[in-house]
């Protein structure tokens, strides 16, 4: 197996000494007390404080993004915040919201505590429609410029031609796989066809339960943290991974869903047919991902059936199914 990323030990800089001089690089005052929050691609810390309230510290992979990327990010968030929209954004410390202090890069946040929303009620799921009608109604107003598309290029090719290059699956399972990552590519392709043309917008990009806090008192309703993956892309993208159980529970759930969607921006029901294509190409780009991370130390700690024959095997029969999910009419037709 090799990898073929560069700078496989992207945080070898940050100690908790440098943690907390990157922060008073920038005039804030930790107490010394660090707590590591559930992070990977970045790093993630809740810090206390000599005085006030906690803050959260976000060290920033290198290489992953661009400061301009990182930036537009920001300002995304930022504009949602000052339209009043529950997201969590990066706080405007010396008039910059991305700082740097040596080899890294951080950023501030407030922090928010909260509880995992209840996708099972109908009414939260309607609640969460809102929200996101909001967040695109503003995602829709201008492009990102440094940030990519969420496409069968970005999240379906690429990673696919990186696991290839770097050898990571057995042999006697790697033309199997390859096979049926094509198969599920042309699925997905066939997909976007029967779509047309539908508008690509600003997302959040990842929008799942473990990046919606549901804050409870007087602004109680779904907060909606990391903005680190957002890009341009189908509206669709922000709510099919709200759905789940059998047809019939997606089916209801989704009409709850744009229920609430529609009382602030318009559905595209011809995006229906991207749910299961956009859900095959997170199957891809998940493996992909993993697989550039692997030299990251904390990757095999935390993800040890990586990488294993029945992961490959388990991957091959789940896009197997994706295949066949993806030739099934959308699911509002039923």
């Amino acid at each position: 197996m090799k990898v073929t990323d560069a700078n496989t030990t992207p945080f070898s800089a940050l100690t908790p000494d440098s943690l907390l001089d990157a922060l008073e690089s920038v005039g804030l005052r930790p107490d010394g007390r660090l707590l590591a929050l559930n992070s990977y691609e970045n790093r993630v810390y809740q810090v206390f404080m000599d005085e006030g309230a906690p803050l959260v510290a976000k060290f920033y992979r290198a290489g992953r993004w661009s400061d301009a990327a990182i930036l537009e990010e920001h300002a995304f968030s930022s504009e949602l915040a000052a339209r009043e929209l529950p997201v969590i954004a990066p706080l405007l410390i010396n008039g910059q919201t991305l700082h740097q202090h040596g080899d890294l890069s951080f950023a501030v946040f407030p922090r928010q505590s909260g509880r995992a929303p209840e996708f099972d009620s109908g009414q939260t799921l309607e609640w969460m429609g809102r929200f996101i009608g909001r967040i695109h109604a503003v995602g829709a107003l201008k492009p990102f410029v440094e940030r990519p598309t969420l496409d069968v290029r970005t999240f379906g090719e690429e990673p696919r031609d990186f696991l290839l290059a770097a050898d990571f699956l057995p042999p006697d399972l790697a033309d199997v796989y390859f096979g049926v990552v094509d198969q599920a590519l042309d699925g997905v392709r066939y997909c976007f066809d029967r779509a047309g043309k539908v508008a690509s917008l600003r997302l959040h990009g990842d929008c799942h339960s473990g990046n919606v806090l549901w804050v409870e008192g007087e602004n109680s309703g779904p907060c909606f943290v990391d903005f680190d993956d957002a890009r341009m892309g189908p509206a669709i993208q922000d709510l099919w991974m709200l759905l789940s159980g059998e047809r019939s529970d997606q089916i209801r759930q989704l009409a709850d869903v744009v229920a609430g969607y529609e009382d602030f921006y318009e559905f595209d029901s011809r995006e229906l047919y991207l749910i299961e294509s956009l859900r095959t190409l997170r199957l891809i780009h998940y493996a992909g991902w993993l697989a550039r991370r692997w030299d990251d130390p904390a990757f095999p700690a935390a993800f040890p059936w990586f990488n294993t024959a029945r992961y490959w095997q388990d991957r091959i029969l789940e896009l197997r199914e994706q295949i066949a999910l993806m030739d099934e009419p959308p699911l509002w037709s039923a």
